[in-house]
C-alpha cells in the first residue's frame, strides 16, 4: 500500500463529501431558519416528517459547524448555524432545575426529559467549539460551568432518577467515555483542572471496572466495583461504543505526548472489539455480542447502523497515527469499503441510517431523535485531519 497516495485519497474524500453532500444537506433541510436550531426528522429526500427538535441535536449540530468551522474551512454560514444551535439551547433547552431537555416542539416547548446528561454534554462542547470559532470566551466560560453542572448531577445522590430499583447497583459505560470527549473537547477552549481530573478518572475506570480480559471485551454495564453481571444486560457488548472509546483513549494518548500505556489500552480495546463486531459473513460492524456468546435481547442485534462504522473509521486511522503498524489501515480500507458500498443515498445525499445485517437498507428516512448531522460529519473532519497530519509528518 502506498500510504501517502491512500491517505491522499481519503483526506480529499473526506473534506469534498463534507463540504458538497452532508453538510449542505442539512443546512438546506434541517437548519430552522424561523425558530433557530436544526430539525433531524427528515424523510430520504429531506422532507420534514416530524417537527419535534431532538435536543442532543442542538448541541451536536453547534458543535459540528463550528468544529468544521475551525478545521476546515471558515465558513460563515457554518458559523452561523453553530450560532442558532447555541442560541436555540441557550433559550429552550434548560428546565428551572439547571437539567436539559430530550426533546423539544419546534418553537422550544418541553415535550420529553430524561435522566441522563447527554443533552447537557452535547451543549457543552458546542459552546466550547463556537467560542474557538466565534473567539468569545463567555461561550468556554458557559461550557465549562456546564461541565461542573453535569459532574453535580451525576455525583450528588436523587438529582437523576435511578435507572434501577433500590438496592440494585449497576454502572454503564455510556457516560464513564462520554465525560472523557466531552472534557477533552472543553479543555480545547479553556483550561480547568476539572477537565483534566475527570479524564483521567473516566481512563482509571474503565481499565478496573470496565474492560474484563476472562472475555476479551469492554462491557457496557457492569457492578459498582466493576464485577461481572451475569445477565442479558451485563453480558451486552456493543463493539461500535467500545471503539468510539477506543479512539478517545488514542486522542488523549496523542494529547499527551503519545503516552504508551494508554495507546496501548487503547488498541487492545479496538482489537477485542472488532474481533467481537467485524461480521465475517457480511462485513461491516455488527450492533450487539454476548460475551459468552449466548442470544442477545436487542431486537436491533444483529443490524448495521451509521454510526459504529463511523467510529470505526476514526479510530484505525489513529491506531495507526499511534502505531505506524500497517494492519490498521488494512482495517480503515476493510470498513471503510464496506461503509460506502452501503450507506451513502447517491439519489439524494447524505446517508442511510439504518441497514439489515446483509447491507439492504431498512428504512431510508435520514434523519430522527437519534440520528442527524454528528457521526458522519465528525467521521469525516477527523479523518481529515488525521490524513492531513500523518501525510505532513
Amino acid at each position: 500500500m502506498e500510504v501517502k497516495k491512500y491517505l491522499a485519497y481519503w483526506a480529499d474524500r473526506y473534506q469534498d463529501d463534507l463540504k458538497e453532500n452532508i453538510l449542505p444537506f442539512w443546512l438546506k433541510h434541517g437548519l430552522d431558519r424561523v425558530h433557530g436550531g436544526v430539525y433531524t426528522c427528515v424523510d430520504r429526500d429531506g422532507t420534514l416528517i416530524d417537527s419535534t427538535k431532538s435536543v442532543w441535536f442542538q448541541g451536536r449540530f453547534g458543535f459540528i459547524c463550528a468544529y468544521a468551522y475551525n478545521n476546515i474551512e471558515a465558513n460563515e454560514e457554518w458559523l452561523r448555524a453553530s450560532k442558532s444551535c447555541v442560541d436555540f439551547i441557550e433559550q429552550h433547552c434548560f428546565d428551572t432545575d439547571g437539567r436539559m431537555y430530550f426533546e423539544v416542539t419546534a418553537d422550544g416547548k418541553p415535550v420529553r426529559k430524561r435522566r441522563y446528561v447527554f443533552s447537557e454534554c452535547f451543549a457543552a462542547i458546542a459552546m466550547s467549539e463556537y467560542a474557538i470559532a466565534s473567539g468569545d470566551k463567555s461561550y468556554a466560560e458557559k461550557a465549562l460551568a456546564l461541565f461542573k453542572q453535569i459532574l453535580h448531577f451525576i455525583n450528588t445522590k436523587g438529582i437523576l432518577e435511578p435507572k434501577y430499583c433500590e438496592g440494585v447497583e449497576m454502572q454503564g459505560h455510556s457516560i464513564t467515555m462520554i465525560l472523557i470527549n466531552t472534557a477533552a473537547r472543553i479543555r480545547e477552549a479553556i483550561p480547568a483542572v476539572e477537565l483534566d481530573e475527570q479524564i483521567s478518572l473516566s481512563i482509571e475506570t474503565l481499565q478496573l471496572y470496565f474492560m474484563h480480559p476472562e472475555f476479551e471485551a469492554l462491557l457496557e454495564t457492569v457492578g459498582p466495583n466493576g464485577e461481572f453481571i451475569d445477565t442479558i444486560v451485563g453480558r451486552t457488548i456493543n463493539p461500535g461504543h467500545c471503539i468510539e472509546t477506543a479512539w478517545f483513549l488514542l486522542e488523549e494518548a496523542k494529547y499527551r505526548g503519545g503516552d504508551p500505556q494508554l495507546t496501548e489500552v487503547a488498541v487492545k480495546i479496538l482489537d477485542w472489539s472488532w474481533k467481537w463486531g467485524w461480521d465475517k459473513e457480511y462485513g461491516g460492524l455488527i450492533n450487539f455480542r454476548d460475551c459468552k456468546g449466548l442470544p442477545v435481547q436487542d431486537y436491533s442485534q444483529d443490524m448495521k447502523f451509521w454510526w459504529p462504522q463511523t467510529e470505526a473509521i476514526i479510530a484505525t486511522l489513529y491506531a495507526y497515527e499511534a502505531t505506524g503498524e500497517e494492519r490498521f489501515l488494512h482495517m480503515h480500507q476493510q470498513i471503510s469499503d464496506w461503509t460506502y458500498a452501503h450507506f451513502p443515498d447517491a439519489e439524494y445525499g447524505e446517508w442511510y441510517g439504518y441497514l439489515h445485517r446483509d447491507g439492504s437498507v431498512a428504512q431510508p428516512a435520514k434523519g430522527n431523535i437519534f440520528k442527524g448531522p454528528f457521526h458522519i460529519p465528525r467521521m469525516m473532519i477527523k479523518g481529515f485531519m488525521l490524513c492531513r497530519d500523518m501525510m505532513q509528518s
